[in-house]
């Protein structure tokens, strides 16, 4: 931990309270040669591909914010965890933070032994040293950890899809997930302490959202930081959060717009790559440690902090004073102050926000809740003023259109491994980044399980596979929508019934993804193309089947030494030189 670090950490704790396991950040990558090294012997190890949450996880252990946490839990860790909100030694930790694997990928693996854990593109993020491989009695990890069994609830639900066995271990980082949106907002907690240190902030109060902030949110967080004589850190969830959800990208273009209703020098934006479980009070207390860990030493806390709203008979999963009265008793451990704070309501007749224990019998408290928000969007009627601001409504309204857009369709071509997959994905950010249009990806292999189950690679059935894709990507233009096609789609003649499919309804823009064969095959983790050459796979694209490149796209990339996030800028250049995206 460097100097300035240290000094923020330590000042931040003028009142008296402890910081929690002595306030080391835990960061688990290794250094640049050592992480190179490791890299290339990951390539050697069985590998699991993380699934999202996974993928969350990954990123907040690797970069501390789940401090004092080095790996995924072992037996003696989650056991406690679940019962006691402690780990083994005792130290609190109140969610449990798993590895859950199939019963084939645990029957190869045994204690002692490392395992490449990598994103859904392949690519190894780190690297963990097997220390417990074991299976959770998920009835009870349900029943003690969200307080329910019931399904309705996103958490139980989510715990009853995953894999049944869990896998713990110690962690070494080669390098973190890419992400291609928001890129100078995604602070790690490190990063994070240094920039407080810089501007001399001490105090900072930290406020958790996963929805857009309005009026309301506005004034119950201007009010916080003066109660509490700190600067504001807006650190809202990123990652997965409840189903139904507005999308983080159009979320943070809200809050990047009502940063500046907020006195200048007195708040900041930061993003939390976080997989909620909507656990309520142990949530509560799990979102005040990591925000400790990235440097607050305050924390917000409103009504029903983190809950997913009612159960399947009507009644709401978790009292609303439950998270506060539980973060309260344990905000001295953790080493953070909390703030809670009633709702904030309009009170029409005298103009003005007020906390909701604050509004008197004769009061006009006015609302508009998430359903009549969208309501009002879709059907193009007024937002109030006292609401929200213009410019948060602007970019809401373009998520939720009251008219029609202009569709268009992406169709990346290109051998297998040549990079198509990982250009779609971050063309993808970078237009959400910018927008809230709707965006579907159809990638070929997804397609394939789904809409083009049972199908072989015959010429026919190859065919008939592109074409069923083409046909889906011009009903979603149709409707206004970006449809992101990536399969192989080696035949010239149904690219252009593609084209022919689109343009009924709107824009078509071909991308050959033109990587050389060779640097295609050096990327093949399955081994595709090695068996292919061997005999074993027959009519495989590019060895024993033709494909037939484009001979006049609107963009040609070869991705062999190019970074996908410069591809896909270059991509969103020409979208908005030919007026398919706006500003």
């Amino acid at each position: 931990m460097s100097a300035n670090i240290a000094t923020a950490r330590h000042s931040d704790l003028h009142d008296g309270l402890n910081p929690p396991h002595g306030g080391q950040l835990r960061e688990l990558y290794l250094p640049a040669e050592a992480a190179e090294a490791l890299k290339q012997r990951s390539a050697t190890l069985p590998g699991w591909d993380l699934t999202p949450r996974q993928l969350c996880d990954l990123e907040l252990l690797l970069n501390g914010a789940f401090s004092p946490l080095t790996g995924f839990l072992v037996r003696r860790d989650y056991d406690r965890v679940v019962q006691e909100m402690r780990l083994a030694d005792g130290t609190l930790w109140p969610v449990p933070i798993t590895l859950d694997v199939s019963e084939s990928f645990a029957a190869g693996i045994q204690t002692g032994a490392d395992i490449a854990l990598r994103d859904s593109q392949g690519v190894p993020l780190a690297v963990l040293t097997v220390q417990d491989i074991y299976f959770p009695d998920k009835l009870i990890e349900a029943r003690e950890v969200f307080g329910t069994t019931d399904t309705t609830h996103p958490g139980v639900a989510d715990l009853q899809r995953s894999h049944p066995v869990y896998v713990g271990g110690t962690l070494r980082g080669i390098q973190p997930p890419q992400h291609y949106d928001f890129a100078e907002l995604r602070d790690s907690p490190r990063r994070l302490r240094e920039t407080f240190a810089r501007l001399g902030w001490s105090t900072i109060v930290a406020f958790q959202t996963r929805n857009p902030m309005h009026r309301a949110h506005r004034e119950l967080t201007l009010r916080a930081a003066e109660q509490a004589g700190a600067k504001l850190l807006i650190h809202p969830v990123v990652g997965r959060t409840k189903p139904g959800d507005v999308d983080h990208f159009t979320r943070v273009r809200c809050y990047r717009a009502l940063l500046k209703h907020y006195p200048r020098g007195d708040a900041t934006l930061s993003l939390l790559p976080l997989a909620m479980r909507m656990a309520g009070p142990r949530e509560a207390v799990w979102h005040a440690i990591i925000r400790k860990n990235y440097g607050a030493s305050h924390f917000i806390i409103g009504r029903d902090h983190a809950g997913p709203g009612n159960d399947s008979s009507g009644k709401p999963f978790y009292d609303p004073f439950a998270a506060q009265e539980l973060l309260t008793r344990h905000q001295q451990e953790i080493g953070i102050r909390v703030v809670p704070f009633p709702a904030m309501v309009y009170v029409a007749n005298r103009d003005t926000y007020l906390p909701s224990n604050e509004v008197q019998k004769d009061d006009e408290v006015r609302d508009i809740s998430g359903t009549e928000l969208r309501r009002r969007l879709v059907s193009g009627e007024d937002i109030p003023a006292w609401f929200t601001f213009p410019e948060v409504v602007d970019i809401l309204r373009e998520r939720y259109p009251a008219g029609a857009n202009k569709g268009v369709a992406l169709l990346f071509t290109g051998l297998s491994g040549s990079g198509k997959s990982t250009l779609a994905e971050a063309v993808i950010a970078k237009l959400l980044e910018r927008s809230s249009r709707a965006i579907t990806l159809l990638d070929g292999d997804e397609v394939r399980k789904n809409l083009s189950k049972g199908l072989g690679f015959s010429r026919e059935d190859r065919v008939a596979n592109v074409t069923r894709i083409g046909w889906v990507a011009s009903e979603i233009v149709r409707h206004g929508g970006i449809a992101i096609c990536a399969p192989i789609a080696p035949y010239a003649e149904t690219r252009a019934e593609i084209r022919r499919l689109v343009e009924q309804h709107g824009a078509f823009v071909e991308i050959y993804v033109s990587t050389p064969i060779e640097v295609c095959e050096g990327r093949d983790r399955k081994g595709l193309y090695a068996q292919a050459r061997a005999g074993k796979i027959p009519q495989f694209t590019g060895v024993s089947d033709p494909y037939e490149a484009p001979k006049d796209p609107e963009l040609a990339f070869d991705t062999s030494n190019a970074d996908a996030g410069a591809i896909a800028n270059q991509v969103i250049a020409f979208l908005r030189n030919r007026g398919l995206l706006t500003d």
